[in-house]
């Protein structure tokens, strides 16, 4: 199986996502919260409209292994 290669732009759009949606969660209930929602709102279009996506082949499993790397990404320059 040949490795997936992601757009750079595209790596950092779900790393944005994935540091949003944790600052999301760490929220208090009574926060206002709104502008979080949106930018994950605003991310996710994002991600989904990329030219990345138009390729045919691209499947569940792909946009998996785009959140993990990304995760990865996150974590690396978190430390």
């Amino acid at each position: 199986m040949t490795p997936i290669r992601f757009p750079d732009d595209l790596l950092d759009l779900q790393a944005a996502w994935l540091r949003t949606y944790a600052d999301l969660a760490r929220s208090p209930a009574h926060a206002g919260t709104t502008p979080l929602r949106r930018r994950l709102i605003t991310l996710s279009c994002a991600i989904a409209a990329h030219p990345f996506w138009t390729v045919p082949g691209r499947s569940t499993a792909t946009r998996v292994e785009l959140r993990r790397r990304a995760r990865t990404r996150t974590w690396a320059t978190a430390a």
